[in-house]
């Protein structure tokens, strides 16, 4: 990807900062900086200098991407790799005041790399119970199965989700990956099962695909929320069905371009959702890989796309109501918005 295509945006704003919020489409495994993955090879033996690293998180297209993240993935590799990295994460989230994230965990590559689940679970685990305890953020995991790997793994993806549900920060169920490769209607029984066993269901869709994907996910996976929806606006019934039901979207803004799904940032629909009423939220996806900030996202929203303060308190209120927290929890989030020293939505 040329950075050149990336709009420069100034420092984040106070207010923008001081927004409450919620972060709903975020990998674990794309949060980590190339520092930290020099600091996770060395502990297991592995040299890797800062120009190895940074070669880590080249790549020109969509496939280049998946593979820089399938090479991430290989050096996380023990319980305390996966601790370190949430309770980092806990730590970046709380300076933005993100008071609550729903973060995909990517088990399907786990497996993959045949590590022990498992006991990588309970690494998590501590991360996450460190970081609320000392940076308050609240946390749920998403299960994340690769989606061009096919369906048998993705099921056991979903069986390990259903196994782990006794924790209670594990909420939900996605497919994640090449969405070119893999339609969703392979993976009707999967969702099947995950929903009759208590899963919140997401969907990444419409990202590299068109509304066809979208709609697929919605009427065959029965998911909750649709990861990007980058090309929803193709479909004016898709966009309708969207506004009626108020379908959670989770926009990527740097994502889509540095991904290649877009090519000038402009061209994003983001505004169009927004002004035609569907209930999109801002996300960072993997913020290490595409060289972003939720801040920074709610930034590129107001001076790319000219959101104004009262937008991007509605988007940010949006961040809690798509959630998958309890609605008393939401209504006690949403609360924060009352004294908060920002300008409300009529």
């Amino acid at each position: 990807m040329d950075n050149s295509q990336v709009p420069a945006v100034g420092q984040p704003s106070a207010f923008i900062l001081g927004l409450p919020k919620a972060e709903l489409h975020l990998h674990l495994e794309g949060t980590i900086a190339p520092e930290t993955m020099i600091a996770l090879a060395a502990n297991h033996q592995q040299r890797l200098d800062s120009a190895q690293a940074g070669e880590l998180y080249r790549y020109t297209d969509f496939t280049g991407f998946l593979k820089c993240f399938r090479e991430i993935t290989k050096y996380l590799q023990t319980p305390e790799d996966y601790e370190l990295t949430t309770y980092h994460l806990m730590e970046r989230l709380a300076a933005e005041n993100v008071k609550h994230a729903e973060v995909y965990v990517s088990v399907g590559a786990c497996l993959w790399w045949e590590r022990n689940f498992d006991d990588i679970f309970l690494g998590l685990e501590r991360g996450r119970v460190r970081g609320e305890r000392d940076f308050g953020v609240s946390l749920y995991w998403l299960f994340d199965a690769v989606r061009h790997f096919g369906p048998e793994r993705a099921m056991l993806v979903a069986e390990s989700a259903v196994k782990h549900k006794v924790y209670d920060s594990v909420i939900g169920f996605g497919i994640g990956g090449d969405e070119r490769r893999a339609r969703p209607e392979l993976f009707a029984h999967v969702y099947a099962y995950a929903a009759r066993n208590g899963l919140r269901l997401t969907c990444h869709a419409g990202e590299t695909n068109g509304p066809d994907s979208v709609w697929a996910a919605l009427q065959v996976l029965k998911a909750e929320r649709i990861g990007h929806g980058l090309h929803c606006w193709q479909d004016r019934e898709l966009l309708a069905y969207l506004v009626q039901c108020q379908v959670p979207v989770e926009v990527s803004l740097t994502s889509n371009l540095r991904t290649g799904c877009i090519r000038i940032l402009r061209q994003h629909p983001v505004k169009t959702y927004f002004d035609l009423g569907v209930l999109i939220t801002l996300n960072t996806d993997d913020p290490a890989l595409f060289e972003t900030t939720i801040t920074r996202e709610y930034q590129l929203a107001q001076e790319v796309f000219g959101f104004n303060d009262v937008q991007l308190v509605q988007l940010a209120r949006n961040s809690f109501r798509a959630s998958f927290l309890p609605e008393s929890k939401k209504q006690e989030y949403l609360k924060l918005f009352d004294t908060a020293a920002a300008p409300m939505p009529a």
